[in-house]
């Protein structure tokens, strides 16, 4: 599987966890994203944003050759995934 393949399937997964623990009252943890949310009062819409941005970059680093650095990135968003998951149990377990 192609390491920007890997990139888009851990977004979803990102994307997933990322509003599935702030509807159990989690706080986003990224400045940027916070920000945004609160000025567009829509945390999907926010989310989604930020993921289309990164799913942008990320399809220019595939096609420019750079496979390491998405490597990278996709090692970072599987501690993101990882990171929501235990978020999401804790506040679960309350």
């Amino acid at each position: 599987m192609s390491a920007f393949l890997i990139f888009l399937v851990l977004q979803a997964g990102d994307l997933a966890t990322t509003l599935l623990f702030l509807e159990r009252g989690v706080g986003e943890a990224n400045p940027l994203v916070t920000a945004l949310m609160q000025a567009l009062g829509r945390p999907l819409a926010a989310v989604l944003l930020f993921k289309l941005a990164g799913c942008l970059m990320a399809g220019y680093a595939w096609h420019t050759g750079r496979g390491r650095l998405l490597r990278w990135a996709n090692a970072f968003y599987a501690l993101c995934v990882g990171w929501n998951l235990v978020a999401i149990a804790v506040a679960a377990n309350g």
